[in-house]
């Protein structure tokens, strides 16, 4: 018997929640619906959730404040997925967004079928890396408790981050181009001026990289992509 899932979903539209609880549920998804950014802050510690369904407006706080304390939740409810749901087409919101842990985001109006599919992708990257650990000099990636720590010390990174670093892991020493580590992690195809992969290993370099504006692990290859250096110390 399949585990059931929990879809935590944070929005005030009435209207589009009860189709999304009512579409999801049909997939065999269990959904908690709270129309304000506290509730459900307060649900999420309280009540373990796969997956976090977040809009950006919202009647009691900004949906990027909600995103930002989730990311400070103790335990493993700071690295659940985050899925943002924008009414707004500007980008910089969704680079926003992303900087401040979201792991994808999907602009109103959207098809049920997307929303579905982009769940199943979070859902799936989730809960598909297995050990064993792997280790480049102090750095030590371990996909079965998804845990990265430099030195002995746990590093802070967002779902989509840790599988964004898995997966230039995977293929180190082998330059990528963006659209191909869009392809590794999200396995669809993306808006050609999609920069979430700059704004995300921005993050995961602040973290792993002893100096940031002089990277030794992950090193960009101007007008190529990046690389994933195999011998680190």
């Amino acid at each position: 018997m399949t585990t059931p899932q929990y879809l935590l979903l944070i929005d005030d539209d009435q209207r589009l929640a009860d189709m999304v609880s009512e579409y999801l549920s049909q997939s065999g998804y269990i959904v908690e619906h709270f129309s304000e950014g506290t509730v459900g802050l307060a649900a999420l510690q309280r009540s373990k959730f796969n997956l976090v369904i977040l809009d950006l407006m919202l009647p009691d706080m900004d949906g990027l404040d909600v995103c930002r304390q989730i990311r400070s939740l103790p335990g493993q409810a700071a690295s659940l997925p985050v899925l943002m749901l924008t009414g707004k087409a500007n980008p910089m919101d969704r680079v926003i967004g992303l900087e401040l842990g979201a792991d994808d985001y999907l602009v109103k109006p959207f098809e049920p079928r997307e929303l579905l599919a982009r769940v199943r992708t979070l859902l799936r990257r989730q809960g598909n890396n297995v050990a064993p650990i792997m280790r480049f000099g102090t750095l030590e990636i371990d996909r079965g408790a998804r845990r990265v720590t430099v030195h002995g010390k746990q590093v802070d990174l967002t779902s989509y981050q840790f599988d964004l670093l898995v997966a230039l892991a995977e293929h180190a020493g082998r330059v990528l181009a963006r659209d191909q580590i869009i392809q590794l992690v999200r396995g669809r195809d993306l808006e050609a001026f999609d920069r979430s992969v700059d704004v995300h290993l921005g993050r995961i370099r602040a973290a792993i990289e002893t100096d940031v504006k002089n990277p030794k692990r992950i090193l960009t290859v101007r007008g190529v992509g990046y690389v994933f250096v195999k011998h680190q110390n």
